[in-house]
């Protein structure tokens, strides 16, 4: 294991789809610039753990990077009907302000 992304990988194999590690993978890649790999990876939380209300930020805001802005908006009310239905209103407000800047 030679960086952290290595680590992540070996301990996600060990666990499962833990939305967690998922998240820490997706960003890594993020980091590197692999958005694919990155996505892949948020998509699998998506997937397995809709109620993950971190996913939906992030996701969105990887979506405004791939130049696809119709996604970003269709996963920022995704999250924030998540946000609404778990009581986050931190969450709900930041995608929210995500949302509405992306509309503007």
């Amino acid at each position: 294991m030679n960086d952290r992304l290595d680590h992540l990988l070996q301990l996600l194999k060990e666990s499962g789809d833990d939305s967690f590690l998922l998240f820490a993978v997706a960003k890594e890649y993020e980091k590197r610039g692999d958005f694919q790999n990155a996505l892949e990876n948020y998509l699998r939380i998506l997937a397995n753990d809709p109620a993950y209300i971190g996913l939906y930020y992030h996701l969105g805001k990887l979506y405004e990077e791939l130049g696809q802005p119709g996604k970003a908006i269709e996963t920022y009310r995704a999250g924030i009907q998540q946000a609404t239905k778990s009581g986050d209103q931190h969450a709900r407000s930041e995608l929210a302000s995500a949302l509405m800047e992306l509309e503007d």
